[in-house]
């Protein structure tokens, strides 16, 4: 079974940085895409950022900018640093990585981003 494994979530204050990682069991060269999703409270689950297995990357809007997503194949690994945090940026963070044509994907089991003074 393959697992993904969130980690770097934790309590920051405004304006502060974060770096998520997300390392899998596999190699992420498996993958079409991996990305991060978040879920605040009483919202739905939502995309940050994604990177497909040509390096392309994306950011919602509201992210770009502040967001950086990346990679290391070695370490089988993808990083989200996350720059001038904002109180609504808190959420549980998700990692996905898609597979396949269909396409699957499998999720982690998400690590907590709290931005709050």
């Amino acid at each position: 079974q393959v697992q993904l494994v969130e980690s770097g979530g934790g309590l920051v204050q405004p304006g502060g940085s974060l770096t998520l990682s997300c390392a899998a069991s596999i190699s992420i060269t498996a993958f079409n895409v991996m990305g991060w999703y978040r879920q605040a409270p009483g919202k739905e689950r939502e995309l940050v950022a994604n990177i497909t297995s040509i390096g392309r990357t994306h950011y919602v809007d509201s992210n770009e900018g502040r967001f950086t997503i990346s990679r290391d194949y070695a370490k089988n690994t993808v990083y989200l640093r996350m720059n001038s945090l904002k109180p609504e940026d808190t959420a549980v963070y998700y990692c996905k990585a898609e597979y396949g044509f269909t396409p699957s994907a499998y999720w982690g089991q998400g690590t907590q981003v709290t931005v709050s003074s």
